[in-house]
């Protein structure tokens, strides 16, 4: 894999299905951005569950560093230099987490890669049942919050209502209140890794793919150190790719409103001129003129806006610039020894 983002063709001896005469491996994909107090809690708690996980399958853990401006990166190549299963790409910029979870997938080697957060909301005893089900034969294990104990109750209820317009448009849906946390099988990450789009919504990608999905719950976590990076305002721009970048149904709502409009207008056309006529010419009324004037001038205005949003996703697909671009790639140090 390249520092432009292409997709590179796996070697055949490393795609090898759970059960076929080895021990399969699980890649653990972990995107970072400025987490240098994450990091450490991270890997201990992680430790704390190898043993059991190693009754099942091998591990290794493949941190994408994001642009981090503090220690992140110092921080995951001491760990890389102790550790033969920790390994590092480090992105040139923040290119954002979507873009993040992409560069890890097409590095990933396993057999299996497993997508979660640093702040331990995504809990590591949970990768075990996720590989039991895995090895029984599930491509796809998804893990759903049962609770957000981390959340206000304003983000848990945008998140609800989120994933309910999402679905309601969308047109292949997502499993509600499941995020990256999941366990996808090789295949299913070579069929995400071929879709070539840059306004990329991961969730709706790995619901795109299909393959057969098991469902496990969890209880989430507040998170157990640092502060989240992720705004108000960052969340409602990734909830408007997600819905743009997955459904043309807001550009066809708009078909049908431009209907309807068309036909009011045509029946007030209609009745303004058996008026006139049975009545005679009247002075015209100043506010319903205003007022028409408004509700159309807003309706257009917003439907502009709505174009626009795809407008700009056709834009940035059309330039074909890499969705990120490596700075660096350290594999575990302590391999090398």
């Amino acid at each position: 894999m390249g520092a432009t983002g292409k997709v590179v063709a796996l070697d055949a001896e490393a795609r090898h299905a759970p059960g076929r005469g080895r021990t399969p491996r699980v890649t653990l994909i972990v995107p970072v951005y400025n987490e240098q107090e994450s990091i450490a809690p991270f890997l201990d708690k992680l430790s704390g569950v190898l043993d059991e996980i190693g009754a099942l399958a091998s591990l290794d853990i493949l941190f994408v560093n994001d642009g981090s401006r503090d220690a992140t990166e110092r921080l995951i190549l001491a760990a890389a230099a102790e550790r033969a299963d920790v390994s590092l790409i480090n992105l040139s910029r923040n290119f954002g987490k979507e873009a993040a979870l992409f560069a890890g997938m097409n590095h990933a080697t396993g057999d299996a890669v497993i997508p979660l957060d640093v702040d331990l909301q995504d809990p590591p005893e949970v990768i075990i049942e996720m590989i039991r089900r895995w090895i029984a034969g599930a491509k796809v294990v998804n893990a759903r919050r049962a609770r957000r104990d981390g959340d206000s109750r304003f983000k848990a209820m945008s998140a609800r209502a989120f994933y309910r317009v999402f679905n309601a448009m969308a047109d292949q849906p997502i499993p509600q209140d499941v995020g990256d946390f999941r366990l996808l099988d090789r295949d299913v990450v070579d069929a995400i890794c071929q879709l070539g789009e840059r306004s990329r919504f991961n969730k709706s990608l790995f619901s795109w793919v299909g393959f057969e999905a098991e469902e496990i719950t969890f209880d989430r976590p507040a998170r157990a150190t640092g502060e989240t990076s992720w705004s108000y305002w960052k969340l409602w721009k990734l909830a408007l790719d997600g819905i743009f970048a997955s459904s043309t149904v807001p550009l066809r709502i708009w078909t049908y409103v431009g209907i309807l409009m068309a036909m009011v207008s045509l029946l007030y056309s209609v009745a303004l001129l058996a008026r006139t006529l049975i009545l005679g010419v009247d002075v015209p009324g100043y506010a319903s003129t205003v007022i028409l004037i408004l509700v159309f001038g807003g309706l257009n205005l917003f439907a502009l806006g709505i174009i626009g949003e795809y407008v700009g996703r056709i834009y940035t697909e059309v330039r074909q610039r890499p969705l990120y671009i490596v700075r660096s790639h350290h594999p575990s140090l302590k391999a090398k020894d």
